[in-house]
């Protein structure tokens, strides 16, 4: 067994299974909660995730593919995809590609929204490029809503998140994310406009404190 990640929420863990490699999501105990709703939350939360994963498979985005789940264990397995995160990918590649991954990343969005999903935390470390194709991973914090103003989040976190961990090719990157984003959704300048007041919300806010 071999730990890739210990996060506030989860265990992420690779094993071999029937010779392959696999990407197993063990949620973890929260001791300061009252045990019986710390299991039913988990059970909700990894029921959730796992719907996410499949239902964004239906509609055409590529996730790793869901191999077991067992609620009593709060555990999911699933296919372990190899490949480059984006995080990395972006900051070192040549303009065309930056321009093709990020209109990419914006149809995939687009295509989410379209279909009623927010991700919750679109960044580029949640991203992979595997055989030519983008994979979405980590639905922890998304849902099934298709509300303007949860767009408008899940868009201004993608820009905090691109302002932070990509910020020289920030605007090629926006631009080109909102051009494959609009393509994909009809509902797409209404959701941008959210997302810039969300901004300024949080700039207002800032300033408040």
């Amino acid at each position: 067994m071999q730990i890739i990640a210990r996060g506030a929420e989860a265990l992420l863990y690779v094993k071999e299974l029937e010779g392959k490699k696999v990407l197993v999501k063990d949620r973890v105990k929260k001791g300061y909660r009252i045990e019986q709703i710390d299991k039913m939350l988990r059970k909700i939360r990894t029921r959730k995730e796992v719907k996410l994963l499949r239902e964004a498979r239906k509609i055409g985005v590529h996730t790793p593919q869901v191999i077991d789940v067992d609620e009593k264990n709060y555990r999911i397995v699933m296919e372990y995809v190899e490949g480059k995160r984006l995080k990395e990918l972006l900051n070192s590649a040549d303009i065309e590609t930056i321009k093709r991954i990020s209109y990419e990343i914006g149809r995939i969005v687009g295509r989410l929204h379209a279909n009623g999903i927010v991700h919750g935390d679109l960044t580029t470390s949640n991203m992979i490029l595997s055989n030519g194709k983008i994979y979405l991973l980590d639905f922890s914090l998304g849902a099934f809503s298709k509300r303007i103003e949860d767009q408008g989040v899940d868009l201004n976190l993608l820009f905090e998140s691109l302002k932070a961990t990509h910020f020289k090719i920030l605007k090629v990157c926006w631009d080109n994310i909102v051009k494959g984003y609009k393509e994909e959704y009809k509902k797409a300048e209404e959701a941008l406009k959210r997302a810039i007041e969300i901004e300024k919300r949080a700039r207002y806010v800032e300033r408040e404190e």
